[in-house]
């Protein structure tokens, strides 16, 4: 017999998870002192429920494991929604823990009721649509089959979330853990063999093809299935904004980023391409965004879980596996090297004249810092579509953008959850409003000396907004710019033990940078820009004048494209 939470702690342990991230609370204590006295366990205490789901997401994409957080009842619930949904989907493994009132309080006004009975909402069907499973553990002799159902669950494919709703009398209760407790492993998907004979039929005969490669190639850590197939087929290879890291940006063959965010020279390939291979990715329109026209009549094969939001030939099931049957099945022959676009050509913005750095002098100077096998987590706003168009990825690190949600502040937990897991240095790129929200994080980072380099690209505004005001609704408002604030000055009263610099231009901030590279934990870097530089951000780059018709290649029946 065996308290509930211990027999959780312990297969926590078991199968490999070193980190459980959270906040407190009375209806999650138990689990706390579980993980307390559970060897080779650690409970990291975040600051924010959100914060503490995308640390959990972070580790994830770090290390493809499942990554588990925990948090209490009432508001510390309903604060890992946004976070379980951007991991539900992007399709990153989780496991969530949330604490509930006592069972015999169920509709009887307990305090944070959420059972669904005597009035009060139901928990399980907030979670469930931002789950791939959900389930209420109402019978503790229950739970070791739950846990193993639910982990094995956000383990298969598509990835996702899963949500154990914990009573605080079953998270006391005693148990009888049986020997062992396996679930019949899950089946493998494949993809219809017809469709393989038809995708290898298209895509031996093309002469050119262009690969879209998506977030699902590090998902499954398929990087060098994704190298062979495009080097058996000689194809351009692009890569969604999420998914920067999953081909080489400087092989001869990377064209660039495709959608909202990308490279002219992506919708040039697919435009003289025979056949378009999508691998990782369903093509959402965050990615496609500028390529519908050049897709028409464009063959299309899709590697991935589900199926395209394009018409094409759908090849289901682990994209690993389904890459080299592709590769395998394709028949060798010489492929005449296509005509190369030299590289990723950068969308041109408007040139704005001013004292400050720009976006460009910024990121360079990021990118001749950041070492080779740093992670890179980039928040949203005009900072991050410049950070997506113009960094390059490191060579053996993760470069990540939430853009299934695409929530600000994101970074700032997502980026501690890497550094944790791999303890690699791991950068956060973010504005001064992703900051904002989640940036008192950089506590939770000196406290557990991550080795994260928070760099603040403060421009005193929310400018994605205000700069779509600006170019689509007549003119910018006041209440999107702000007073100016002196965020490292903030962080060194705030943090005395934490290293801050403040740069001034490109040079003083890549020399903070390598600083920071250089700490035992955590460093801040902030730089000021002015607000009013346009990004990289397709909506913002049409013909001036065109107001909100500028946007009319990308929009839904809603109105202009909106990020952020």
């Amino acid at each position: 017999m065996t308290r509930l939470v211990d027999h959780l702690a312990a297969e926590l342990a078991r199968i490999g998870v070193p980190y459980v991230f959270g906040v407190g609370g009375a209806n999650i204590e138990d689990v706390y002192d579980a993980l307390h006295r559970q060897p080779g366990v650690v409970g990291v205490v975040a600051k924010h429920e959100f914060a503490a789901a995308t640390m959990a997401d972070g580790y994830a994409r770090a290390t493809r494991r499942i990554g588990v957080v925990a948090a209490t009842s009432g508001g510390g619930a309903m604060n890992l929604v946004p976070g379980l949904a951007e991991a539900h989907a992007s399709r990153v493994p989780l496991l969530a823990l949330v604490g509930q009132p006592p069972t015999a309080l169920d509709g009887r006004g307990a305090f944070q009721d959420s059972s669904g009975k005597g009035g009060s909402f139901d928990a399980a069907r907030v979670f469930a649509p931002v789950s791939r499973f959900c389930a209420r553990v109402s019978e503790p002799e229950s739970f070791p089959r739950l846990l193993a159902e639910a982990v094995d669950t956000a383990l298969a494919h598509p990835r996702g979330p899963a949500v154990l709703l914990l009573p605080k009398d079953v998270q006391q209760a005693l148990i009888t853990v049986p020997r062992d407790t396996p679930l019949p492993p899950p089946p493998v998907p494949r993809p219809d063999p017809e469709a393989v004979d038809r995708a290898v039929r298209l895509l031996g005969g093309a002469e050119r093809v262009l690969v879209i490669a998506g977030e699902g190639v590090a998902a499954c850590g398929a990087r060098a299935e994704l190298a062979g197939l495009a080097t058996a087929l000689g194809a351009w290879v692009a890569v969604s904004p999420d998914a920067k890291d999953v081909f080489p940006n400087r092989d001869p063959r990377f064209v660039g980023v495709a959608g909202v965010m990308g490279h002219p020279g992506v919708q040039d390939c697919l435009r003289r391409a025979d056949a378009c291979l999508l691998v990782g990715t369903r093509l959402p329109l965050m990615t496609r965004a500028g390529l519908d026209d050049a897709l028409h009549g464009t063959p299309v094969v899709c590697v991935d879980p589900e199926p395209p939001f394009v018409p094409g030939i759908a090849l289901s099931g682990d994209p690993r596996e389904t890459l080299r049957t592709l590769t395998a099945r394709l028949t060798p022959r010489p492929r005449p090297h296509p005509e190369l676009p030299g590289g990723p050509r950068p969308l041109t913005v408007p040139p704005f004249t001013t004292a400050a750095t720009s976006y460009p002098q910024a990121l360079s100077a990021i990118a001749s810092a950041l070492p080779d096998r740093a992670h890179v987590f980039v928040d949203a706003g005009n900072i991050g579509a410049s950070a997506i168009h113009l960094l390059p990825a490191p060579r053996d690190g993760r470069f990540v953008v939430a853009v299934g949600m695409g929530g600000m502040g994101y970074t700032f937990g997502a980026g501690i959850g890497a550094a944790l897991a791999t303890g690699r240095r791991t950068y956060v790129v973010a504005g001064d409003g992703a900051f904002f929200m989640h940036g008192m994080e950089v506590h939770t980072a000196v406290e557990y000396a991550a080795p994260v380099t928070f760099v603040i690209l403060n421009n005193n505004a929310h400018a994605m907004c205000a700069t779509r005001e600006e170019l689509f609704q007549g003119g910018a408002r006041t209440e999107n710019v702000f007073r100016p604030s002196d965020i490292a000055a903030g962080a060194a009263a705030l943090f005395p033990d934490l290293y801050v610099a403040r740069a001034h231009c490109a040079g003083e901030l890549r020399q903070a940078l390598l600083r920071g590279n250089d700490a035992a934990g955590p460093a801040l870097v902030a730089m000021d820009f002015d607000h009013r530089e346009i990004p990289p951000f397709l909506p913002f780059l049409a013909t001036p004048g065109q107001g909100a018709d500028r946007t009319k290649e990308n929009t839904d029946d809603r109105g202009p494209l909106h990020v952020g």
